[in-house]
């Protein structure tokens, strides 16, 4: 069981073994099995991640927008088909994770082919999402179509995701490899996250502008025929959002390339002749019975639950409390940007002291530029300089957490070193969790923005 446990540093470094020269003496050669994580595949697996964040902001910063009224459905059957979206999207990733972990490995690996027959599924899936079969169509066929679409693009970018976050373990190298290659990942996903609410404001964002004016026309009878300027608006709006779609497919269909081309998967470290595969429930309690992974997922919960809920309250006290709805854009463009660039800082900080530490510091970096951003209010030159210090914080909120991942999975496999094929679901779970505290954060500002406006109401009526 000795030589079975060994640490990875020791599978680098082999035991020496004997050699007999040609004079029959015995010489002794040390064999070094180098890191192969060559830059190029580092930056290939980065891009893999750019479609996941890309489609997802776009939908969440649009599709509402877009069924209330492009689509002119009514508020509930739009706030159902996000919210059933959502609960599906969450529980989908566990079922891929397993259905990952079974399936058999082929000669291009166990996890690439997922990423490349989900490809085309979840980009025709995000067109029909943004494609209305007929503006006749009732609203029971509406509601149906746009949630059968929804569902279905997010179950094939979970079977897109959930395979790709689990490669960071095969992609090759060692430890220090990988950890340099989270870096890049994290920081091509903040710049795809900008790039897709920005794609798609540039293009929908003018048509929807003329939309409001046409209708502030009608309501104000400076128009002679009160329908057909307003339908004519509404049908340039629908074909923006097919032309933004066909841009950000096409986005996702790049980025799928390079990574299907550029990465090649690994057997993986700790791959074992006894090796057995076991249940979805066996597995799942190994998982939940490893001490080092159930911490870390926890605090990435308590992490994602803070970040989530400031920024699903960020543009209501932007637009309410601080009076700079306007400026919006624009400091959400600073955070992100900020973010970005200070992703190699903080990495070059977790070299120097540690992960945990650089956790810690970049976390307590995050309450200073909150407190201010809420005393200021309507100062717009101190809040963009606190929105580039929250970007900092932010960074560390989107690596560390994915970094020490990889180093829980490790220390599974050396306390297991007869489980096999375990990271879809390490990593499928992990997943589950943000999205998880993506709605806990949601109904949580519900809940204290509803009572807020029932005291004032209140307030008003004494």
């Amino acid at each position: 069981m000795g030589s079975e446990k060994r640490s990875l540093g020791e599978k680098l470094l082999q035991e020496p073994e004997p050699e007999l020269e040609p004079g029959g003496s015995v010489q002794v050669v040390q064999k070094v099995n180098k890191p192969t994580l060559p830059l190029v595949r580092k930056l290939c697996f980065a891009v893999g991640g750019a479609p996941y964040q890309m489609t997802g902001n776009a939908i969440g910063f649009f599709l509402q927008i877009f069924l209330l009224d492009v689509v002119q459905m009514e508020t509930f059957y739009a706030s159902l088909i996000l919210f059933i979206g959502r609960a599906w999207d969450a529980f989908t990733d566990p079922v891929v994770g397993f259905l990952v972990s079974k399936s058999r490995r082929t000669r291009f690996g166990k996890l690439l082919p997922w990423t490349l027959f989900s490809m085309p599924f979840g980009i025709a899936s995000y067109f029909l999402l943004w494609f209305s079969p007929s503006y006749t169509m009732s609203w029971g066929y509406s509601f149906f179509w746009y949630l059968m679409t929804y569902c279905a693009f997010h179950t094939c970018m979970s079977c897109f995701h959930v395979p790709y976050s689990a490669l960071t373990m095969f992609l090759g190298g060692d430890q220090r490899d990988r950890d340099s290659a989270t870096p890049y990942r994290m920081g091509v996903e903040v710049i795809a996250t900008l790039a897709g609410a920005a794609i798609q404001g540039q293009i929908v964002g003018a048509y929807h502008t003329q939309t409001i004016e046409t209708c502030r026309l009608i309501q104000n009878g400076m128009t002679l025929n009160s329908t057909l300027p307003l339908v004519t608006s509404r049908n340039n709006t629908k074909w923006a959002y097919m032309v933004a779609a066909i841009v950000i497919i096409s986005l996702y269909f790049l980025c799928s390339l390079i990574l299907l081309f550029g990465v090649k998967e690994q057997t993986g470290w700790f791959a074992h002749t006894e090796s057995f595969q076991m249940s979805y429930l066996t597995g799942l309690k190994l998982l939940t019975s490893h001490k080092p992974y159930l911490y870390l997922t926890f605090g990435y919960l308590c992490i994602s639950l803070a970040f989530q809920v400031v920024q699903n309250n960020f543009a209501l006290f932007c637009t309410h409390a601080a009076g700079l709805g306007s400026h919006l854009q624009h400091i959400v463009f600073v955070i992100l940007v900020s973010a970005a660039i200070s992703v190699p800082v903080w990495q070059w900080v977790l070299v120097k002291l540690g992960k945990k530490r650089t956790l810690f510091v970049g976390l307590i970096w995050y309450i200073p530029p909150l407190i201010t951003i809420a005393t200021v209010n309507d100062n717009l030159p101190v809040i963009i300089v606190m929105a580039i210090a929250t970007g900092f914080s932010l960074a560390v909120a989107f690596l560390l957490p994915w970094s020490m991942l990889p180093d829980v999975v490790d220390d599974f496999h050396l306390k297991n070193p007869h489980c096999l094929d375990l990271e879809p679901l390490f990593y499928s779970f992990y997943v589950f969790f943000t999205k998880f505290a993506t709605g806990v954060s949601l109904g949580f500002s519900t809940l204290c923005l509803q009572k807020s406006w029932e005291v004032e109401l209140e307030e008003n009526t004494l």
